[in-house]
């Protein structure tokens, strides 16, 4: 005989489920009438009013919904439009830097990532390869440590100073003999991008590769990406940094441009 505690652990994961699947219907049943109350939301679900109204709290306390002037009745909050607008700017940066990335790929010969902060991490959404960069790895969707990646670094020295410290602040793991692990030469670092306007990496995440990087920023000036040059260190060789960066720069700018920053 199984205990109401064994019935717990065993349903928990399937009720959560119909929590989940209950509570998107709830913003899909706002969606499409405007307004609801709890009493209407029950009958379309077919649940008590109970726990209707448990969803609607859950979903209020997000800001998802909002319960309107007349008393009882319930329509998407303003949470939906901030969730649907970082969805709209992500998918804004991956087709206006599309063109942009592919230019500047044929200009140079060599990879160009767009990347934007993961956490603790950054993750490449775009990628366009140049005639030299045939054999070149595909970084898209992948998930690199900040400390050790041109565009993640990038990105850290224009985050604000209490998260580059929280970063700083832990242990910094090393990917090759050349991986900045030491706070305070990062730091050093993070400063020159900040001076400079873009920053690289020479074979701190693999041996071999090399990267270059520059901010691009949003309509209201926040870097929210960083545009990237990477090649083999053979090709893209210590010396050409500031060429190449040069390029990523004005790339980046050109990017920042179509996502309305005019700074």
């Amino acid at each position: 005989m199984v205990s109401s505690g064994d019935a717990r652990a065993v349903n928990g994961p399937a009720a959560l489920v119909q929590s989940v699947d209950r509570a998107v219907s709830v913003l899909e049943l706002l969606a499409q009438h405007g307004e609801l109350g709890i009493t209407e939301l029950a009958a379309e679900l077919g649940v008590h009013k109970s726990t209707a109204f448990r969803l609607v709290a859950v979903l209020d306390g997000r800001g998802l919904v909002e319960q309107t002037t007349d008393r009882g009745k319930y329509r998407l909050g303003f949470g939906i439009v901030r969730l649907a607008g970082a969805t709209t700017a992500q998918m804004d940066l991956s087709r206006e830097s599309r063109p942009v990335c592919e230019q500047l790929a044929a200009a140079v010969g060599e990879t160009v990532n767009v990347a934007i902060l993961d956490g603790g991490f950054v993750i490449n959404v775009s990628q366009s390869r140049g005639t030299a960069a045939v054999a070149s790895q595909n970084w898209i969707g992948q998930r690199t440590p900040l400390h050790a990646t041109s565009s993640g670094k990038v990105l850290l020295a224009y985050q604000p100073r209490e998260v580059r410290e929280n970063l700083l602040a832990q242990p910094l793991a090393a990917y090759t003999d050349l991986t900045i692990t030491d706070p305070a030469q990062l730091r050093v670092a993070l400063k020159d991008i900040q001076r400079s306007g873009w920053g690289y990496t020479s074979g701190e995440l693999e041996v071999g590769l090399n990267a270059v990087a520059a901010p691009v920023r949003s309509a209201d000036g926040e870097v929210v990406a960083a545009l990237s040059v990477s090649g083999p260190a053979y090709r893209l060789v210590d010396d050409r940094f500031a060429e190449v960066a040069a390029a990523a720069v004005r790339g980046a700018a050109e990017v920042s441009a179509r996502l309305g920053f005019t700074g």
